[in-house]
């Protein structure tokens, strides 16, 4: 059955980009943003209080981060959509995403009537992503080329090296993901072997991370 109106919980670290996607969402009269948050934890929090169809949320964010997120809202609230809204247009996490449960990915440089419809597809149980990506993925398929290296971590070891690259010393990270600081060091262990990052730096991982698109250059 096809909704009337779909309800949204949008969880971006920006409060201007909030605002910005609020503004077309509720323009479209089809759709209403009834919660806001800031973080993966965030929106964990506040989905213990409102029940939206969909949840709109980027990927990169501090704390837990999207893709941690989106496994546990599917977890703990099966019924609810996500769909990923992100300037990560890299390959690897368009895959990644759908492979945790989401159901939309849509970049933030897309058409508003793009994120819109997209909102829309998720509601209704309609996978989406934009054919823009949608296109380069599939061409990628057909193509070894340019294959990041990245494609070789399991989702809690990429989650492990988003964080790391922010900065969060293993401690926090164990605290935040519910692991001990000798699980975080086992999951060190293994990105380093598996990205051929012989120094163990975690200088040397953030460059490596940003040449493929998996963190922002600052």
């Amino acid at each position: 059955m096809i909704k009337q109106l779909v309800t949204v919980l949008l969880v971006d670290e920006h409060n201007l980009i909030r605002k910005g996607i609020k503004k077309i969402i509720d323009e479209t009269k089809k759709i209403k943003v009834i919660g806001e948050a800031s973080s993966g934890e965030e929106a964990l929090q506040l989905l213990q209080k409102i029940a939206p169809d969909v949840v709109v949320l980027d990927l990169r964010m501090p704390g837990i981060g999207g893709l941690e997120t989106t496994r546990k809202i599917l977890h703990f609230k099966p019924q609810i959509k996500v769909l990923i809204l992100t300037v990560c247009d890299d390959n690897l996490y368009p895959a990644r995403a759908l492979q945790v449960g989401a159901l939309g990915y849509v970049t933030k440089d897309a058409k508003e009537e793009e994120l819109v419809q997209g909102i829309l597809d998720v509601a209704n149980g309609r996978k989406y992503i934009i054919p823009r990506l949608a296109q380069k993925m599939i061409l990628s398929q057909a193509s070894l080329d340019n294959k990041s290296p990245f494609e070789a971590l399991s989702n809690r070891e990429l989650q492990v090296v988003t964080m790391v690259t922010q900065g969060i010393k293993a401690p926090i990270i164990a605290k935040k993901l519910n692991l001990s600081p000798k699980t975080i060091n086992t999951y060190r262990y293994r990105i380093f072997k598996k990205l051929h990052i012989k120094t163990s730096s975690d200088v040397e991982l953030a460059y490596l991370a940003m040449q493929y698109g998996i963190v922002k250059d600052k």
